[in-house]
């Protein structure tokens, strides 16, 4: 048989209005799980201030602009896999499990007042932002890199969340 100009294999470039469509998707999964927070505690800004924190917390105000760009970083990043074709199998179910873990943070910690509990959570989500950025990296290096701030990010959140927990362990 002779070789045709068709490769079977790729997948065939996406609409631009599926295209659209995917990357609005995404931004409300990732954005949906920042509401999900914020509607489990509407006074997180109010309960940080009354925890005793180390020396080195960020203030309160820092933290939605901070998230503000993780969660756009994180949908980019999502759709540039998707439109490679590889938002499936494993890479769907880290990027779909980092946002569980994710939205589950603040009701555990701020909701629930499970510090201990959100801690568990945090280092678990660590590590599938850790897995996430591993397999999307297989796709695109870019979409991979994206996702690394977010990593950043959240290693300091598991540090600042064992610092708040142990300082606060009595109350």
């Amino acid at each position: 048989m002779g070789t045709t100009a068709h490769d079977d294999t790729a997948p065939a470039a996406p609409s631009p209005l599926a295209s659209i469509v995917a990357l609005g998707v995404l931004l409300a999964l990732a954005f949906g799980t920042a509401l999900l927070g914020v509607l489990s505690s509407p006074d997180t800004a109010g309960e940080y201030a009354s925890l005793t924190r180390p020396g080195w917390a960020p203030p309160s105000w820092l933290f939605g602009p901070v998230w503000t760009a993780l969660y756009a970083m994180i949908a980019f990043s999502g759709w540039l896999v998707w439109r490679r074709g590889r938002l499936r199998g494993l890479a769907l179910a880290l990027f779909a499990g980092q946002l569980v873990f994710n939205a589950l943070w603040t009701p555990l910690f701020f909701g629930l007042g499970l510090r201990g509990t959100a801690l568990v959570d945090i280092v678990v989500l660590l590590v599938t932002v850790t897995a996430t950025i591993t397999v999307f990296a297989r796709a695109s290096r870019t979409a991979a890199l994206l996702l690394v701030p977010y990593w950043a990010w959240v290693g300091f959140a598991t540090a600042l969340n064992a610092a708040i927990w142990w300082l606060n362990r009595g109350s």
